[in-house]
């Protein structure tokens, strides 16, 4: 199997970030080349909840943002070290047990065999959303915004939104993470279809167990909106 970097961005995740690191399959480690854990500016322990995983998992990495930066930032630290691995793919998992370790073994093999550089984690694609616990609104709004983003990028995907995102080597060569925002998951597929990599999707199952957002959703599809636009305008071209 191809070589891996995986990185975690991390917010007070002391207490799940150990189950996360645990679930990646034990098949997986003989070719992940660092499981780097971006700490970004937590407050809880994390940082020590990760130290005491690297007695068993060394392969595992701490990173450490002094202050919070927000998820666009942990990801672009995390892209860059990935990318100075070395390694052939680079995997982003989130540390609040949403999205699942297990399916990485599957996914890196269909990334090798297709030739896919980016490979999105979709909630929708075998009904894992609403299995999960996804409340209808935020189905329905994604259905929307999805069909418009499908027309923006020329593509036909189900989920944009689901930050279970995998990246070739290419992918990580070619696209300029460093100059996008916050809003960084549609950003990246943007530049990617851009630079004429390919982009497809496999499902994922979901779980919701009740985390609050701090999301304005109206907000957040307003600059989702801008990207596309951006987009159709060629301000993600290379």
């Amino acid at each position: 199997m191809p070589s891996c970097a995986i990185f975690v961005p991390a917010y007070n995740a002391a207490r799940t970030i150990g189950s996360v690191i645990e679930r990646i399959p034990a098949e997986l480690w003989p070719t992940v080349v660092a499981a780097i854990v971006i700490d970004d500016g937590s407050g809880d322990g994390t940082g020590a909840a990760v130290a005491r995983l690297q007695a068993r998992f060394p392969e595992v990495r701490l990173t450490v943002h002094p202050d919070n930066r927000g998820y666009g930032a942990a990801v672009r630290t995390g892209l860059r070290l990935g990318r100075e691995t070395g390694a052939d793919y680079v995997v982003c998992l989130h540390a609040d047990e949403q999205y699942p370790p297990e399916k990485l073994p599957a996914f890196i093999g269909h990334m090798a065999a297709k030739g896919i550089d980016v490979l999105q984690g979709s909630r929708h694609l075998e009904g894992g959303a609403r299995q999960g616990g996804m409340p209808l609104y935020k189905i329905v709004a994604g259905k929307v915004l999805t069909w418009m983003e499908n027309r923006a990028f020329g593509l036909s995907m189900t989920d944009y939104h689901s930050g279970f995102l995998l990246y070739s080597r290419r992918a990580v060569e070619m696209i300029p993470f460093d100059r996008l925002s916050h809003y960084f998951d549609l950003e990246v597929i943007a530049c990617a279809r851009a630079r004429g990599l390919r982009i497809a999707e496999l499902g994922i199952p979901t779980r919701y167990a009740g985390e609050e957002s701090h999301l304005d959703p109206v907000w957040y599809g307003l600059r989702c909106l801008r990207v596309m636009l951006r987009h159709r305008m060629g301000r993600y071209d290379p």
